[in-house]
């Protein structure tokens, strides 16, 4: 069902003091966004080397957890499979997203969150 991990976001309160140690252990800054329509959040990707995942920093203080994001083969067929599993909580339900694929957020039983991926 879960295929690989394409990247792994976590909170900091310094972005680019973050940035700039991640830069430092080998990791290239690839993108740069802001969360909100107020730009006061930022969202950096860094790529590793000889890779495709990423390491994103995010500096929202409201969502001061990790996320993973794992690449599903179907988004809305893997919902179907879990949905009915009472561990898991579903922040989003299966949504469609900007690149012609969809998105759905789970909470695991142990309190990690994913972002799910795919078709």
């Amino acid at each position: 069902m879960w295929k690989k991990i394409e990247c792994l976001a976590i909170y900091t309160d310094d972005i680019e003091k973050s940035v700039d140690f991640y830069q430092s252990l080998g990791l290239s800054k690839a993108w740069e966004a802001f969360q909100d329509e107020e730009n006061h959040y930022k969202l950096i990707g860094l790529r590793f080397p000889g890779g495709d995942s990423e390491l994103v920093l995010k500096n929202n203080p409201n969502l001061n957890f990790a996320e993973t994001e794992i690449v599903v083969e179907d988004v809305r067929v893997t919902y179907d499979v879990l949905k009915d599993n009472p561990e898991i909580q579903w922040i989003r339900t299966p949504f469609p997203n900007s690149l012609g694929g969809h998105v759905a957020v789970m909470k695991a039983p142990d309190g990690n969150v994913f972002v799910l991926v795919g078709k």
